[in-house]
């Protein structure tokens, strides 16, 4: 038999599958989605299995070296899926599969110099020879990092044969293994042993009379046995040496839920919104129609209620589902909301899991182990075989497209799975994204509204201040008089405030009040951020830091100011107005450790802290029953940026964050600051109005030529060279007027409004399409000719219906 294995490199010239004899010893093993250990060239690969033939147009054919996986880490779906992925986000192949799989599976690949002659390597290389004495094989990487001053005696040691050169792949994916126990003998043995035992042998026979109650086939981990049950590792001992109980090493998965199991729930009654908004999707799963519905509720309207629901259904019916949720929404409610309803059926698979912790819920999922998988973007490639519902929560969040190759969309590829399945999308949002609400008006998608919260509480009232007014009369402080006296009144009735900022750090920039000079990145073209904990200033696009300067670099004065607002700032600034409140700060500097976003929520869901501050990692999944006033601090942060998609950004998190308030009993408040307190979005956020916010934003993209009325392709070049990029970007542009039909329009080549990061300048050429057949083709070319002359530095990249254009 013969393999057509796609080789691990990444590049266009390699991107298709190469013909691999399969050695007889393996012949019944080898199967498609398989991830194998191939010779390729004059080193050694992985690849991915992607079909089996009999015959090969080749004459003499490599032979596969190994396997490495025992089942097919893709299944045939998925296999298919990647094929389509890399059609349609124009990436290799072999990318897309990576991309479907946890990053510990990725292959590891050493190069080891190993000495053939070791008394001709000591003669005419002692130098050398010195780093060999622990052994005959030394890592290449010791040399090149190390000892880079041998890399002309390696060369010549390797070119007279004195040492040789191979390469390893490496598999970093690997099952914990844990040392358990179990009975050795049958019960009847096991009961005649302990009746032998003498008096003193009292804890000998607590674990055999342990062993005798239990299940026969019980296999449990000397751990668990010491810790849970209070033996004693001495005693285990003693009855393996008797041959009564055995030891042996059994697999046993990472669970990082399994220290705090939530209590079990049971379903909620629904309103006659939701039985109406889950009859349909429940008539689709049983019908196994693919459907797309577009869930809009506003905030607190139950949607996770009905989620649930549909998912029981799928789980009567044998089936399997996905839900995927914004990574900054994976809190530790949302997670616990899934297990107390599917306790062991659930898998959760986020960023703040170990690699090994991601391994094993991936592996539960493809090992049929659980039902649910609960996880952000990269979850929707959960290998299930019997898909009965994709949900899409927050469907609008930009989190959800790739920024890199593959630069696919979560929801494209829900769509296509669920069509493979002949099952439905639920696609759900209180802020739904312009293009999904025009396809539901267009009835490409089944628009199901819920219109009032799940208790039937009123929307929270919102107050618009205008931040100007407030400087007018004095107030120069980050909290208008309006929001600190009602600040100030919660803190008075022990209830709870969430304080909405999008801006990390304690300044957002530095600057010279002599001379005006800013402090900016050395790398990148964007001023770097104070903050205030090791005075510090910092890049938050490359991760340059460098120390706060007591005097300006460029002319010497002392007057260095801090200007802007960030969340260190206001903590800094509640601890000395009200030095009584006791705050939490959320954002990406106080939630990096392992833990530390679950951490600081449960401190505020147990009422340790009066206030809630944070970035936009707070705006959403949060449901605290205390919270009874919403401050968003600077609702204009967005709204000025230069992106067609401000507005809309600007209005999703505005309604997002004011729903946090009074979901409970207790009825809430929202306090929006704006220096521009009647643009339309904050306006429209304000009032819940959506329908209004969607007509006067869709006006505004028909006009300018903008989704959901255009598609978009955008065109990045970057190189370490300002003229390099031009001259690219240039040649693109005259590539694809050249080549397109007249009703493509095409932009650029253009300086973005960060025109450098990581010292790499960047050119950006956007083109606008409704139907262009030849755009594929064209961008193919493109993607092909600058790879194939890239070596000098330049690197491109395409992004069909980019989210982020800066």
């Amino acid at each position: 038999m013969i393999a057509e294995v796609y080789v691990d490199i990444p590049a266009s010239p390699v991107d298709k599958p190469f013909d691999y004899q399969i050695p007889e010893k393996l012949s019944d093993f080898v199967r498609p989605g398989m991830r194998v250990i191939v010779p390729f060239g004059r080193t050694k690969r992985l690849g991915f299995v992607a079909s089996l033939k009999e015959e090969s147009s080749f004459g003499k054919l490599k032979t596969i070296e190994r396997v490495v996986d025992n089942l097919p880490v893709l299944t045939g779906e998925l296999l298919d899926l990647g094929r389509w992925l890399a059609d349609t986000t124009l990436c290799p192949t072999v990318s897309a599969f990576l991309a479907m799989l946890p990053a510990v599976m990725k292959a590891e690949y050493h190069k080891i110099l190993t000495a053939e002659n070791t008394e001709q390597l000591q003669l005419r290389f002692p130098r050398l020879a010195q780093l060999f004495l622990s052994g005959k094989m030394i890592e290449w990487d010791v040399i090149e990092k190390k000892h880079p001053e041998r890399l002309k005696e390696v060369n010549e040691a390797l070119d007279e044969n004195i040492i040789s050169l191979n390469r390893f792949v490496g598999n970093q994916a690997n099952a914990r293994k844990v040392l358990a126990v179990s009975a050795a003998v049958p019960r009847e043995r096991l009961i005649k042993a302990a009746e032998g035992l003498d008096a003193r042998s009292i804890r000998q026979k607590e674990v055999l009379s342990f062993f005798i109650e239990s299940d026969q086939q019980l296999q449990l981990p000397v751990s668990e046995l010491i810790k849970k049950y209070h033996f004693s590792r001495e005693t285990l001992g003693r009855l393996v040496k008797k041959s009564l109980l055995k030891q042996e090493f059994i697999e046993q998965f990472r669970d990082p839920y399994v220290h705090r199991p939530g209590p079990p729930t049971r379903p909620l009654p629904l309103t006659g919104e939701q039985k109406q908004a889950l009859t349909p999707i429940l008539n689709s799963i049983e019908k196994s129609e693919n459907r797309v519905f577009l869930c809009h509720g506003v905030t607190g309207s139950g949607k996770t209620e009905i989620y649930l629901q549909a998912i029981q259904k799928v789980i009567a019916l044998g089936k399997q589902a996905i839900v995927l949720v914004p990574e900054i929404s994976l809190t530790p409610q949302m997670v616990d909301r899934f297990k107390g309803r599917f306790g062991a059926e659930v898998a959760v698979m986020h960023s703040g899991l170990s690699r090994g912790e991601k391994y094993d819920e991936w592996r539960k999922i493809r090992e049929g182990l659980v039902k649910v998988a609960v996880g952000a973007r990269s979850a929707i490639f959960a290998p299930f075989e019997r898909l009965g519902l994709i949900i899409i929560d927050e469907e609008h969040e930009t989190s959800y497209k790739q920024d890199d190759s593959p630069r696919y969309h979560a929801r494209d590829v829900a769509i296509y799975r669920a069509h493979r399945h002949g099952c439905p999308v639920v696609l759900g949002s209180a802020t739904p994204s312009l293009e999904s609400y025009a396809r539901a008006q267009k009835k490409v998608y089944t628009l199901l509204s819920l219109k009032d919260r799940f208790n039937h509480h009123p929307m929270p009232p919102v107050e618009i201040v205008d931040l100007r007014e407030e400087m007018r009369e004095g107030n120069h402080s980050m909290f208008s008089r309006v929001l600190f006296n009602k600040i100030r009144d919660r803190l008075k009735k022990g209830e709870q405030i969430v304080l909405f900022l999008n801006r990390r750090g304690y300044s957002t920039f530095v600057m010279c009040r002599s001379c005006g000079t800013v402090i900016k990145c050395p790398h990148c073209d964007i001023s770097l951020t104070y903050h205030h904990a090791g005075r510090l200033l910092k890049c938050h696009y490359c991760g340059y830091e460098e120390r706060a300067p007591e005097t300006c670099p460029a002319c010497g004065s002392d007057s260095m100011r801090y200007f802007g607002t960030g969340t260190q700032k206001v903590e800094t600034e509640l601890n000395r107005l009200l030095p009584e409140a006791r705050v939490i700060r959320m954002d990406v500097d106080t939630t990096r450790q392992k833990g530390g976003h679950e951490k600081l929520l449960r401190q505020f869901g147990e009422q340790k802290a009066d206030i809630l501050l944070g970035t936009q990692m707070i705006a959403k999944g949060l449901d605290f029953p205390k919270v009874t006033l919403v401050g968003v601090l600077a609702a204009d942060s967005m709204l000025h940026l230069p992106d067609f998609r401000a507005s809309e950004k600007t209005f999703q998190l505005l309604t997002q964050v004011s729903g946090r308030a009074g979901r409970h009993d207790l009825p809430g408040e929202v306090v929006i600051q704006s220096y521009t307190p009647d643009h339309y979005a904050i306006v429209d956020a304000a009032h819940h109005d959506y329908a209004r916010f969607y007509h006067e934003e869709m006006q505004i993209r028909h006009r300018l030529g903008y989704p959901p009325f255009y598609f978009l392709a955008l065109i990045n070049l970057t190189h370490s060279e300002p003229a390099r990029a031009a001259d690219a970007a240039e040649r693109i542009v005259s590539m694809l007027k050249n080549n397109l039909s007249r009703s493509a329009r095409i932009y650029g080549p253009v300086v973005p409004a960060i025109a450098r990061i990581k010292d790499r300048y960047r050119y950006q050429c956007m083109v606008k399409y409704k139907r262009e057949p030849a755009l594929f083709p064209v961008l193919r070319k493109i993607s092909l000719h600058f790879q194939n002359t890239g070596k000098d530095g330049l690197q491109l990249s395409i992004d069909l219906n980019p989210v982020v254009l800066m």
